[in-house]
């Protein structure tokens, strides 16, 4: 059941390749494996993906496709989950970033307005930039490592359920 689940989400392999940043990567994109998906691969790239999802960046598909090609796992997958953060969830998900930083930091909350100025962002980064990069870094770890793991969780039940609905198919025959 995860495989037909998530075959239905992530992009073709034509499409990846097609990718004008992805295409940097050239031959080594020819790796069958970054297009299998199994549960190593799947897992894998899952927590690549959400760990990069957490990085206030802007090239997060790069560094998750230069992430997921050595380690070999399903490069589709990576890429994809890395939308998790995308304009709609991205301030949401990064405020909840912040206050897990500044409780970490065990300093209190700052309110602040966002502005869209290059001297807003180089105050910010001074006031309320240590707690939003270790609450973006904790985190990052954290749903990567839950999304890795429960992900394997998930498809060893799934293939223990199936397993067990052949045995008693066969016996009830």
């Amino acid at each position: 059941m995860p495989k037909k689940l998530l075959k239905r989400f992530i992009p073709d392999h034509q499409s990846i390749k097609q990718n004008k940043f992805i295409a940097l990567f050239g031959t080594l994109l020819h790796d069958a494996n970054l297009w299998h998906l199994n549960r190593r691969s799947a897992a894998g790239a899952l927590g690549i993906g959400l760990f990069y999802a957490f990085w206030p960046v802007p090239f997060q598909m790069w560094l998750s496709a230069a992430t997921a090609i050595p380690l070999r796992v399903n490069l589709p997958l990576s890429v994809a989950t890395v939308w998790i953060t995308n304009p709609f969830t991205m301030p949401p998900i990064f405020y909840g970033a912040y206050l897990v930083g500044a409780w970490l930091l065990n300093t209190p909350p700052v309110s602040f307005e966002f502005e869209a100025s290059w001297q807003w962002v180089v105050q910010s980064l001074e006031t309320i930039g240590p707690a939003f990069l270790l609450g973006c870094g904790v985190c990052g770890i954290f749903f990567g490592l839950l999304g890795y793991f429960g992900l394997h969780l998930i498809w060893r039940c799934s293939v223990s359920r199936a397993w067990k609905q052949r045995q008693l198919a066969r016996q009830s025959a």
